[in-house]
């Protein structure tokens, strides 16, 4: 991301040096959640805490139940409390639902999961609810559960694991509650991997870190991997080289593959990561205070590695492809410079006006990497620009693209998740704010539209295939008290390609 884009982000702090040590996978840590389902109203006797989701008082029969949902003043819709039983205080609650949208679902399970975590075992009751809805509502609240229960806490003393270990669903539709809890467990799964990566310490976290993690997780799945070296790069991928260059870290392209589809043959889908590990700004450097953050720059990566993997544990009857350009964006002597003319994997020579501007450098050789597959769909997601945040905020992704039928799927996918995103225009006239006297485009634009023109130069690289771009910088992690990476968009792709066709 440029320099004026960077100061945007409100990014300040210190780089730490690489260990000595060769770098291994990152140990994921598993959510040790259980999910399951009964086929059975939810008794009075059930030992562990005891959840009642429902939308009126008619739907409940437990008295305990019914007085806390009686309890409820206006804009209230989580009540709780604890009754002596034989084996001592049982927690109860109950959840109203005034709304059945994904987006009031999401917001009632969060604040559900808030008081699940310190429940050991949680008996949730949906059985008053029609098929399709039962398993919506536990869908929303097992994802809830599982992302409130993840912890990083790998580089601590002590660490201090969430109470919660099991939920129950009651549900009269068993065989449908169970498929929504095995997608929410292969998203809950996704999110927690692309939240350790991204996580994970830059002295840690470095391209081959990233590259060997990747291949590990998708093998361990059953997909093959494929990791390219150093000198193909060097070779081939001008513009990738050389913002890899200037750092010690050998960069890498992964190339996970997955053929799910009756027709091994069929186009797939291919999705393509940015992975700077760690961005400096290179010799366009950022200011000191906040850096640490640019160990974030590799969401996008975490995001296409991790969605992957949650893609192939759901067995997704699809083609699917991904490719992770990694790499750290560093200054020193072979670093590139402003002012430098590099040749890109598709012919065409860039002007380097900005050294932070480096994103777009090595996802446009990724892109044209692509092209060998003949794509069914080609999406992108990055860490882009610090200009979407200042367009749609913390809370919105940016979508783009050449393709409106593959931006409508998209954005549909985000609205049945609720994982935010907002489609912004890439008309041609973008295109005359990316003129080079020396080369064939520069890779900044002139003032204004950051996020469009930054897309709009990745637009030169994708014009052989339908094509979309998710720029995640404001999204892809919290800064502040709740530092860290969020997952997202995992839970976006991810129904993405559950619907794809």
């Amino acid at each position: 991301m440029t320099q004026m884009e960077y100061n945007d982000f409100h990014l300040f702090g210190r780089l730490v040096n690489r260990p000595s040590e060769q770098p291994t996978t990152v140990p994921i840590r598993r959510i040790n959640v259980k999910f399951s389902t009964k086929a059975e109203t939810l008794q009075a006797q059930q030992a562990g805490a005891q959840l009642f989701v429902c939308a009126e008082a008619s739907q409940l029969s437990n008295p305990t139940a019914l007085a806390l949902f009686a309890s409820l003043e206006e804009g209230q819709n989580f009540a709780d409390t604890k009754i002596p039983t034989d084996n001592g205080l049982q927690a109860i609650a109950v959840a109203r639902l005034e709304k059945t949208d994904r987006a009031a679902l999401n917001k009632a399970a969060a604040e559900a999961a808030k008081w699940a975590q310190n429940q050991e075992t949680v008996n949730v009751d949906v059985y008053a609810f029609e098929e399709a809805q039962a398993a919506a509502v536990a869908e929303a609240f097992a994802i809830a559960f599982g992302n409130t229960a993840y912890r990083f806490d790998r580089y601590k003393k002590e660490a201090k694991p969430a109470k919660f270990a099991e939920a129950v669903f009651h549900s009269a539709h068993e065989a449908a509650v169970k498929e929504a809890l095995c997608v929410a467990e292969a998203q809950v799964y996704g999110q927690s991997l692309c939240r350790d990566l991204g996580n994970a310490a830059p002295n840690e976290c470095t391209p081959e870190f990233l590259a060997r993690t990747a291949k590990a997780e998708a093998e361990k799945l059953g997909a093959h991997a494929k990791i390219i070296e150093k000198d193909y790069i060097k070779e081939n991928m001008g513009s990738f080289w050389s913002v890899a260059k200037g750092s010690v870290e050998d960069p890498y392209l992964v190339e996970l593959s997955y053929f799910g589809a009756a027709d091994k043959e069929a186009a797939p889908v291919v999705l393509v990561g940015k992975g700077i590990t760690f961005d400096t700004g290179g010799i366009s450097l950022k200011p000191g205070l906040n850096m640490d953050e640019m160990k974030f720059d590799m969401c996008g990566a975490a995001t296409v590695i991790s969605t992957f993997c949650a893609a192939v544990k759901l067995q997704l009857p699809i083609n699917l492809i991904a490719i992770v350009a990694t790499c750290e964006n560093m200054p020193s002597g072979a670093a590139n410079k402003p002012g430098d003319v590099v040749k890109s994997m598709k012919g065409l020579t860039i002007e380097v006006l900005n050294t932070d501007a480096e994103g777009r450098l090595i996802l446009c050789d990724a892109l044209t990497y692509a092209e060998q597959f003949k794509p069914k769909a080609v999406i992108d997601v990055a860490t882009l620009t610090g200009a979407c945040i200042i367009a749609l905020g913390h809370d919105v992704s940016g979508v783009m693209g050449n393709n409106q039928d593959l931006v409508d799927s998209l954005l549909a996918a985000s609205r049945n998740v609720d994982d935010k995103a907002w489609q912004l225009p890439l008309f041609e006239t973008y295109k005359d704010q990316l003129k080079s006297n020396f080369a064939d485009i520069p890779n900044i634009g002139t003032p204004g539209a950051g996020t469009i023109t930054a897309a709009t130069f990745l637009s030169y690289f994708t014009e052989d295939y339908p094509w979309a771009h998710l720029d995640i910088a404001g999204t892809a992690w919290k800064s502040g008290g709740e530092k860290g990476a969020t997952g997202r968009p995992v839970p976006l792709l991810l129904n993405y390609l559950r619907n794809v066709k």
